[in-house]
């Protein structure tokens, strides 16, 4: 996996001549299934590929038990605050040169997650941060958490330019210490058509979207397109490769991928749309990706900062169409993809 925010993050804060740092991650790790916690297991194996004199080491945030890889050195009780401060002082007492958080709404205790300021605010070593998300209209609480966060930061990592601005306008925050790093993407070593036979797709057309399923989605515009499209593309399949959102799962069950799959039905496209409801491993999503002709996310909400699926797509040579949520308009600006209007909601 060749992440460029790993290369970036640590040369940017520490000289190339410091060969023996000693890093810990705050983040929710494999094998909990997760973006974030894939996207942190890549970041510290890219890492470790460019400097193996690097101690990488883990703090987990859990919401259960997890059978963790050796690299998981201190376990944070999701919901429990006074697990974030014993995780400060674990990591105040065993020599770490610096701290790399991976924020994310959602993985951290407390309102609006403010459970991180609580260790954030007694470490005694360089905070870094990678923001996952920067929400345009937040509320009281995520506004003044995103503020703090940034304020003790060092270094304060964003994947978008459009983050930046909304740093500036929505949290007024001097963006000096703020650093650009599109998100990385893995190697790709197949061609399409090996990819293809790999899977069983020899001779078809694939149109693509990965990633967790849940109705913001939006897969039911593409599966009403597609009754007119296999007229003239018979040897056409539609890939939807990803497993409900757990917390779609908890809330609603299978509703909506149920919903879907009575599209299909109903549009008679069951030799036309496939279901792959499992969180893929790292090779099977290179080999899929590796063989989509045309890759799509047709998200209904255009509140999307950055999109890892989006990023991984292009990084594949796929063809992209996508509604216009934010890192689409960014990625796919000056003639890299298509975006249409459609189904987003303002």
């Amino acid at each position: 996996m060749e992440h460029t925010n790993a290369i970036a993050l640590t040369k940017g804060f520490y000289s190339k001549t410091i060969i023996s740092m000693k890093i810990a991650y705050i983040s929710t790790y494999l094998p909990k299934e997760c973006g974030i916690a894939t996207f942190t297991s890549d970041l510290l194996h890219a890492v470790a590929l460019h400097n193996q004199d690097l101690t990488q080491h883990v703090i987990a945030v859990a919401d259960r038990d997890y059978a963790y890889p050796g690299e998981v050195v201190f376990t944070i009780d999701q919901q429990h605050q006074l697990s974030y401060i014993a995780a400060a002082d674990y990591i105040n007492n065993n020599g770490y040169d610096c701290v790399i958080l991976e924020h994310e709404y959602g993985i951290f205790g407390g309102n609006s997650g403010m459970y991180i300021l609580s260790l954030i605010n007694a470490l005694h070593i360089p905070l870094l941060v990678n923001l996952h998300t920067i929400l345009e209209k937040p509320n009281v609480d995520e506004k003044a958490i995103l503020i703090e966060i940034v304020k003790r930061a060092s270094i304060v990592v964003v994947m978008s330019n459009y983050a930046i601005t909304l740093l500036k306008s929505v949290y007024r925050i001097n963006t000096a210490k703020v650093r650009l790093i599109h998100h990385g993407v893995p190697e790709f070593h197949l061609t399409q058509e090996e990819a293809k036979e790999k899977k069983g797709f020899s001779g078809k057309k694939i149109l693509l979207t990965f990633g967790f399923i849940g109705r913001n989605k939006g897969i039911e515009t593409v599966i009403e397109s597609l009754a007119a499209v296999v007229k003239n593309e018979p040897d056409l399949i539609y890939l939807i490769v990803g497993k409900t959102h757990p917390n779609v799962l908890a809330h609603s069950g299978e509703e909506y991928r149920e919903y879907l799959k009575s599209m299909v039905d109903a549009y008679h496209l069951e030799d036309h749309v496939q279901f792959v409801n499992s969180f893929v491993s790292q090779s099977d999503l290179v080999t899929y990706l590796s063989a989509c002709d045309v890759y799509v996310t047709p998200y209904v909400n255009e509140a999307q900062i950055t999109s890892g699926t989006l990023s991984y797509a292009i990084g594949a040579g796929a063809a992209v169409v996508s509604t216009p949520y934010w890192h689409a308009k960014e990625l796919l600006a000056d003639g890299r993809g298509y975006w249409s209007n459609l189904r987003i909601q303002h």
